[in-house]
């Protein structure tokens, strides 16, 4: 630039041209960034090795006394920030909508429970999944917002309050409510029985605690769906109205059962949390099944040849067996008192 145009223009020498600002500021915002703690540290390496050659080292003795290698050196030179880890062909989900399903359901019913306890309820519903695609699903839960991740949870109290209540047909059970009427409250709950080593079955048991009336069946394993299915021999075989299911918390008594609860208009009681004594009465009536039927019977291990015995054994149970709370009635008698208007009150109920 000519004096006569600095002597005009004083300003003209001191900024570079309009190009020049514009690559400028882009450099500047490339310069701010930050960098990350292993690019930082590279830097660092590649500093103190440009020193030392500085100061007469070789370049193998100034990479020796940063301890770093020359190649790795040149290749920090070049480029200090990591490449990214990520795999090129990123895996793509192999679950199917129902196991998504599955898995958001369980998770808002138990919202403090992870994948290691959410992929047995799975199994038990017939689900063949791993614990870590359990993972991955609740990940892909969690950065959508569908499910509220633990920590998140117990930060804030509300929210899992909030979880529980959804908009399920089953609730708690209320405290201090007892039946006083026959099918008023149904109880409903399974049992492992080893028929012999190897051969195992899930025995459903419903039990009226005021009538002391017990239906059974036989599956060989407890989910929704069969006990959805039991439910309508539960409904079939009582002798009087039934109106309301208590059940515990298991998984078999979730999804289908619920919703076939629902649609058939009965009430659904969830037991509260570590209070099995509420399931008292068929506890003691699963005692029954087990040490008066299983324990002393050659039972068939096919499913439909052991449920007529099973079927067997409930009719004696109903009809031949004395109750000590009924007086010494069975359940069949204390029932025809009860229809004539003057049944014996149980000690019990």
């Amino acid at each position: 630039m000519r004096n006569d145009q600095l002597q005009e223009n004083p300003d003209a020498g001191i900024w570079p041209p309009g190009h020049v600002i514009r690559s400028a500021a882009a450099a500047s915002r490339i310069a701010a960034k930050s960098l990350t703690h292993d690019a930082a540290i590279r830097e660092d390496a590649v500093r103190r090795w440009r020193r030392a050659r500085a100061a007469g080292l070789s370049v193998d003795d100034a990479a020796l006394a940063v301890g770093v290698s020359r190649a790795t050196l040149y290749r920090w030179t070049k480029r200090s920030e990591p490449l990214s880890r990520r795999p090129r062909n990123v895996r793509r989900p192999q679950w199917t909508p129902a196991l998504a399903q599955a898995v958001e359901e369980l998770r808002a019913d138990n919202p403090m429970w992870g994948k290691r306890k959410l992929v047995w309820l799975l199994r038990r519903e017939g689900f063949a999944v791993s614990t870590s695609t359990v993972g991955r699903i609740l990940k892909n839960l969690m950065g959508r917002g569908v499910v509220m991740p633990v920590p998140t949870l117990r930060r804030k109290p509300g929210g899992r309050r909030f979880r529980l209540i959804g908009k399920r047909h089953a609730r708690r059970l209320p405290r201090g409510l007892k039946p006083t009427n026959p099918g008023q409250i149904i109880q409903i709950d399974t049992v492992f029985v080893t028929l012999a080593p190897g051969k195992a079955v899930k025995h459903f048991t419903a039990y009226c605690p005021v009538a002391r009336w017990t239906v059974a069946g036989v599956a060989g394993r407890a989910t929704a769906s069969l006990a959805a299915g039991f439910l309508d021999k539960v409904i079939a075989e009582m002798p009087f109205k039934v109106s309301g299911i208590q059940v515990d918390g298991g998984s078999e008594f979730m999804a289908g059962f619920e919703q076939a609860c629902r649609d058939k208009g009965l009430d659904l009681f969830v037991l509260p949390p570590k209070r099995p004594q509420l399931n008292g009465a068929v506890e003691r009536c699963n005692g029954a099944w087990r040490y008066e039927f299983y324990a002393v019977h050659d039972l068939p291990h096919q499913i439909d040849r052991l449920q007529p015995f099973v079927d067997a054994f409930a009719h004696r149970y109903n009809h031949h067996r004395p109750h000590d709370a009924l007086d010494g009635k069975t359940p069949a008698e204390y029932l025809s008192a009860f229809s004539s208007g003057t049944p014996q009150s149980s000690h019990m109920s």
